[in-house]
């Protein structure tokens, strides 16, 4: 195509040289007659050439706007044109056509990203690094941080100024853990950040990866293998030292009748005895307590509709609410609301909270439980158990689900571990939202 506007083009200037060549010749050899006959031809040729010029630039000039404006739907005419432009139009529509199918091809790249960046758990957000403009967020981070819009980077700060703080500090190829706040729970996710640079603007994205599951099952196992190790060991070292006071105790009955009690040394040495026999006696009854932490290993698990393992918990647990005077109110929005669960277990768990719960409602005026089944917005089975009481203080939240760990003079610490593993084994989590003075809410997510 190309070729042939160059030949045309070629053959204009090779004929409008000749002419000239030629009129020169006469105009030399005075031979003026043929000069003025000549004349128009040159004037004829020199038109034809601006014209033809005149055409290519308009045409070009098209062209150029409708590359500007990304108009790939332009179609120039090639069957109507004039025949010198034909080949040119040809050329304009194939460029088009082959932009028209990158911009496609672009697009349908683009959406396909898109698409794939919305089905993954991470969150993604792109924001401008100058001003702070946000570009895109994911439905994954709206969901994660239950924010259906962000303008800048700078608004997280009213919502939650220690993730603010944590995401505007972070640089480019680091990687580190927050803590996300929000009205109902807390959880830590693995932020890591990445830069970029277009169209002379620089620009930010964060990737936001929950990795509260994951920290807690690792820690889980870790507590497991410690509380083996430890209760092993303590049996090993206590069972013989019990054993031994127990023999002693017994020889000692049997010789005080050949031994001087005068001042009292005899009955001194049997209450140490007796003493030492009691406190190993406690040692392995600790031990073994903990011990039951690893016992459980697989849940049974079973279709069971939540309305039926909240009538169970009712009956088992209102007679002793109410000689406390507390309310229990059952919230169940779907009746047919079904789990695959563990019913002992999860029983367990939910006896236990509100066993909890109960401790917290002490001396509370319209003292208060509430016991919620639900589905998530995953479509995840949530149970939520909460009540007005004490609340939990702010130092010690994030201890409560810790082996060892109780806040009660006879606590043995193991309530709340245990239910944290009943739900690991279950693949779900326990969180835990509480305000003191307000009351707290445990949510069982599976």
């Amino acid at each position: 195509m190309l070729k042939r506007i160059e030949f045309k083009i070629f053959i204009r200037i090779l004929l409008l040289f000749i002419t000239l060549t030629t009129a020169s010749y006469l105009w030399v050899n005075g031979t003026f007659i043929y000069l003025l006959l000549l004349t128009p031809i040159i004037i004829y040729q020199l038109a034809e050439l601006y014209r033809f010029q005149y055409k290519a630039q308009k045409e070009l000039k098209q062209f150029i706007e409708s590359i500007h404006y990304r108009d790939f739907s332009r179609f120039f005419d090639v069957k109507h044109a004039p025949l010198e432009l034909q080949p040119l139009r040809e050329g304009f529509n194939q460029i088009t056509s082959t932009f028209k199918d990158i911009s496609k091809e672009k697009e349908t790249s683009h959406q396909y990203l898109q698409k794939i960046l919305e089905l993954v758990d991470t969150g993604i957000l792109s924001y401008d690094s100058e001003n702070g403009e946000v570009i895109w967020m994911n439905e994954s981070l709206k969901r994660m941080l239950q924010l259906p819009y962000l303008k800048t980077i700078y608004s997280l700060n009213r919502r939650d100024e220690e993730l603010h703080n944590e995401i505007v500090s972070l640089k480019p190829g680091e990687s580190k853990i927050a803590l996300v706040h929000l009205e109902s729970r807390s959880f830590k996710i693995l932020l890591s950040a990445t830069a970029f640079q277009t169209g002379g603007k620089k620009f930010t994205l964060i990737a936001f990866q929950n990795i509260n599951e994951a920290l807690d099952e690792t820690e889980s196992k870790a507590w497991q293998k410690l509380l083996s190790v430890m209760t092993h060991e303590i049996m090993n070292s206590v069972a013989p030292i019990s054993s031994l006071a127990d023999t002693l105790k017994n020889r000692l009955e049997k010789s005080v009748v050949h031994l001087d009690n005068h001042d009292g040394a005899v009955h001194d040495l049997e209450i140490g005895i007796e003493t030492i026999k009691r406190r190993s006696e406690s040692l392995l009854k600790f031990a073994e307590t903990y011990r039951n932490l690893n016992k459980i290993t697989k849940p049974n698990l079973k279709t069971v509709y939540v309305r039926d393992l909240f009538e169970n918990l009712y009956q088992l647990m209102e007679p002793t609410l109410d000689q406390k005077n507390i309310e229990m109110d059952i919230v169940l929005k779907d009746p047919g609301l079904e789990g695959e669960i563990d019913p002992s277990l999860i029983e367990q768990v939910l006896i236990n909270l509100i066993v909890n719960a109960k401790e917290a409602l002490k001396d509370q005026s319209q003292a208060k439980i509430t016991l919620t089944g639900m589905v998530s917005s995953k479509g995840r089975v949530l149970i939520k158990v909460a009540d007005n009481g004490t609340g939990i203080p702010e130092d010690i939240l994030e201890n409560i689900f810790i082996p060892f760990f109780s806040t009660k003079k006879t606590g043995s610490g193991i309530g709340l571990s245990l239910c944290k593993q009943i739900m690991m084994l279950h693949k779900g989590n326990i969180t835990v939202h509480s305000v003191p003075g307000q009351g707290s809410i445990f949510t069982l997510l599976f």
